[in-house]
């Protein structure tokens, strides 16, 4: 057999070995490629040493982000698929929210505008000198205003007034009404003087005004009775436009008051009618508005000031006023 490699090798070059050309070409190649081969690797091993993503990239950092995804804000970037995305705390503007404004009540007297006058002032028995002003009435003058009167106990007009009318303001709000007081308490001393309770109804284009008040008459006189305006027309007043409506709205408190309360109409006035009508009263002469008094019972009667003095008799005192008021303007 015979054996190649015992053969002498061909000349160099001799073109009596055909696959010399081949073999040296391949040889060529491959030292080419040999050569080639350290720098293509030290080129790949920068790059991806440089691009973050290379074997060794979870050792020295994270590998950076696609721009659309780097630009989620935070809380978003680990949103599972199909999920609402949070946000983050620390990204969150701090704003309070504010708690709500409840809207007004709805109700019959919506679009309504009702004055309440508390009657007095407490602080009026330490301004005597004060609310013995004269003022103008009309019809002649009068002073500013008046202490009021109190139980024998000592519990005053003005205490009962403020409380009753600040129960009618919310019976009245409940039914959607817009309710202006003409005073408040303790904000101002003494007064207001009875021109000024009367400028605010008018002032306020009230559709109704009700001053509220307690009488001090001897004992054994008991109950409540409505004062309403008579036909003035003098000087500054004329309520020629209101004594029609301050009737009905009289008469209208009247029935509520009598029905709520279980209070009858005055035995020492009005002849049982629980309605007096009068002129020398500056809350009424100087009124542009429907406008009416209501005394609520005699603080001077032992039986009457026992519902005077309690809260639970005040709140039907104030129902009975709202409801009629809420039948006057068509509620």
């Amino acid at each position: 057999m015979r054996n190649d490699d015992s053969s002498p090798p061909p000349e160099s070059g001799s073109s009596a070995d055909p696959d010399r050309h081949w073999f040296t070409r391949r040889s060529t190649l491959v030292v080419g490629i040999a050569a080639l081969a350290p720098a293509c690797l030290a080129g790949w091993v920068l790059t991806q040493a440089l691009s973050g993503t290379g074997p060794d990239a979870n050792r020295s950092g994270p590998a950076a982000q696609p721009a659309s995804h780097s630009s989620l804000a935070p809380g978003q970037r680990d949103a599972k698929p199909g999920s609402t995305p949070t946000a983050s705390p620390t990204t969150s503007p701090t704003t309070t929210s504010a708690a709500p404004v409840p809207a007004p009540a709805k109700g019959p007297l919506t679009g309504k505008t009702v004055v309440v006058d508390p009657g007095h002032n407490t602080g009026n028995f330490k301004h005597t000198d004060e609310i013995d002003q004269q003022v103008d009435i009309g019809t002649n003058r009068k002073e500013c205003d008046t202490t009021g009167t109190t139980t024998n106990s000592g519990y005053m007009e003005a205490e009962f007034t403020m409380d009753v009318s600040k129960r009618l303001r919310t019976a009245l709000e409940a039914q959607g009404a817009k309710v202006v007081l003409t005073h408040e308490t303790g904000a101002r001393p003494w007064g207001p003087c009875i021109t000024e309770r009367a400028r605010i109804g008018n002032e306020a284009n009230a559709d109704a005004v009700v001053s509220v008040h307690a009488d001090g008459v001897s004992a054994g006189n008991r109950g409540f009775h409505i004062i309403l305006p008579a036909n003035v027309k003098s000087g500054a007043a004329d309520t020629a436009k209101i004594v029609g409506p301050s009737r009905e709205l009289g008469e209208r408190i009247a029935g509520n008051f009598a029905r709520t309360t279980g209070s009858a109409p005055a035995n020492y006035l009005g002849g049982g009618t629980g309605l007096v009508v009068r002129d020398d009263l500056g809350g009424l002469n100087l009124s542009t508005r429907p406008k009416v008094f209501i005394e609520c019972g005699n603080m001077r009667d032992a039986k009457d000031a026992a519902q005077l003095t309690s809260p639970e008799w005040r709140q039907k005192a104030a129902q009975g006023i709202a409801d009629g008021i809420v039948g006057f303007l068509g509620g």
